[in-house]
């Protein structure tokens, strides 16, 4: 599993009153409903053998999104792509998504506030899966976990912070810290998604990869109209007593 930490982050997080308080409290919420789910296998309550992947999809089907029953209208469905936010299909899914969370949600946060933060992030997660579900009216699978949200911080994180390096600890490197620009980093985690999908087994949830594209294009085009510097027009100063005028 690597483990990456920027040194920009260090500063964000030391500046901001608190550090960052909505990331942290979102990986501390995610980690805690998996533990006590069905899914980490901590949970004595839900059994073993059939019984527990009985639970486990009951688990998924309660909170996950499904996208047949999402663009029906049910009412529950409309609740389910925030819901399916804080549910993750595994350990792999969990741990990548919530290191890049924790990597690239400080600075993001810090640089669009608490407040916008938390809006920003639960409306792209809302938004990515809710796309996925248009995309796959039909579909019966259900998705759940935080990737389209933090593909919307990674989107964001890009844009606002296009020359960021981050010291990085790679299993496949034999652990070596070493510095890459924040780009590399986001290809990695991409592929940390494939591996985390292709160990979801059978009758697990799915992983939605247009709701990682919807998600992180959202974050970028969001980032771009909120920061973005208008052009700006140069007018020819007015001639002021004793020189002459045009």
């Amino acid at each position: 599993m690597p483990s990456a930490v920027g040194r920009t982050l260090r500063g964000a997080v030391r500046g901001a009153a608190g550090g960052p308080a909505v990331t942290s409290g979102v990986i501390a919420l995610c980690c805690a409903v998996f533990l006590v789910s069905p899914v980490s296998g901590f949970n004595p309550s839900y059994g073993s053998g059939d019984a527990l992947l009985a639970a486990q999809t009951r688990y998924f089907e309660q909170w996950g999104v499904i996208p047949a029953q999402l663009t029906a209208g049910a009412a529950h469905a409309l609740v389910t792509p925030l819901t399916a936010l804080f549910v993750h299909g595994n350990w792999l899914h969990l741990l990548g998504n919530m290191l890049f969370l924790h990597v690239f949600g400080a600075m993001t946060e810090e640089h669009l506030g608490r407040v916008e933060y938390t809006l920003f992030y639960l409306g792209t997660g809302y938004a990515a899966l809710v796309a996925y579900a248009a995309a796959n009216a039909e579909s019966e699978q259900t998705l759940v976990g935080a990737s389209g949200a933090i593909s919307g911080v990674l989107g964001a994180f890009l844009f606002l912070f296009p020359k960021a390096r981050v010291t990085s600890l790679f299993p496949f490197l034999f652990f070596l810290p070493l510095r890459f620009p924040a780009w590399v980093v986001l290809v990695f985690w991409f592929v940390l998604q494939w591996l985390a999908a292709s160990g979801a087994g059978e009758g697990g949830p799915g992983v939605a990869y247009l709701a990682h594209l919807v998600g992180f294009a959202a974050g970028f085009l969001y980032a771009w109209g909120r920061f973005r510097r208008p052009a700006t027009v140069k007018v020819p100063a007015a001639a002021t007593e004793g020189e002459n005028q045009p």
